[in-house]
């Protein structure tokens, strides 16, 4: 009998595969990220997910259902309320939300933000929800003329703060987030603070692979603090870290790409350890 000594945990964030019961609740309806991107490109060809079933549970342009997978395959709702990688991954290893976490679809509280301009010693500009790459070409320049961080929410509970690097290094831009971090309690309690870094000239501003994300704590017991508190090791590759506020962990692999991520993996399974290696893998919209 073969003891089962290692597990390997890999999510695709962000790689949606048809929309839940209750999208409408969250302005999702009809959501299906790899079936839309499938299209938009003219077909999607993943052989060896597809021969596990991954076709079988959407349809991708490309990746054909099959009548004879080699794996296992389904999908799964969310028992939990609300919903962003913070909430998801947490539900993943055990920890069932039944309030959602803070979102601010009208802008941060005036008095929330005239708090964090005091505490970082700038003031900030934008306050809105906002797509990430849309948000920097409408205040990018403005950004870089006045030295104003660019702060911005989404349908998600995040606060999420932008900057050109030339105009805020890195090292800034990542303290002026944990301050937000150590703000953001109580009912503002929101489940990430991200640092979104920029590059680039007006017209053409480009996110960089930088970005970090400041987690709230997770709000119980996870299936990391149990291996851990076991002996076992529990491997974080990507952001890992950053979703649980690194506990949980006994090693640590921040990479920032979906190449560097994947590479760290296989690096990792050529190693001899016991007990669970956990992947993210970046947000889909940085592979567009």
């Amino acid at each position: 009998m073969t003891t089962l000594r290692r597990a390997i945990l890999v999510v695709l964030d962000g790689v949606g595969a048809g929309a839940n019961p209750d999208a409408h609740a969250y302005g999702d309806d009809g959501a299906s990220s790899l079936e839309h991107c499938a299209l938009a490109i003219g077909g999607l060809a993943l052989p060896n997910l597809g021969s596990i079933g991954l076709g079988n549970i959407t349809p991708i342009l490309g990746t054909p259902p099959t009548s004879d997978a080699r794996g296992s395959y389904g999908r799964m709702a969310e028992k939990g309320a609300g919903k962003d990688s913070t909430t998801g991954h947490w539900e993943i290893t055990g920890v069932v939300l039944q309030k959602p976490l803070p979102t601010y679809p009208h802008g941060f509280p005036a008095d929330l933000v005239t708090a964090f301009e005091q505490a970082i010693g700038r003031k900030v500009i934008g306050n809105k929800p906002a797509s990430g790459t849309e948000i920097i070409k409408e205040l990018g320049e403005e950004h870089v003329r006045t030295g104003y961080p660019i702060l911005y929410t989404s349908a998600d509970s995040v606060f999420q703060v932008a900057a050109h690097q030339d105009v805020i290094p890195l090292a800034e831009l990542y303290h002026i987030c944990e301050i937000a971090r150590g703000m953001l309690t109580g009912e503002n309690a929101v489940g990430r603070v991200i640092a979104r870094p920029f590059i680039g000239e007006p017209g053409a501003f480009q996110r960089t692979e930088h970005r970090r994300d400041f987690s709230l704590a997770p709000l119980g017991t996870t299936l990391l603090d149990l291996l851990k508190a076991s002996g076992k090791e529990v491997i974080g590759i990507g952001k890992i870290e950053d979703l649980f506020a690194g506990r949980g962990l006994t090693q640590r692999d921040h990479t920032e790409t979906n190449r560097d991520g994947m590479a760290a993996t296989l690096r990792w399974l050529e190693r001899d350890f016991t007990g669970l290696l956990f992947v993210n893998l970046v947000e889909f919209d940085m592979l567009w």
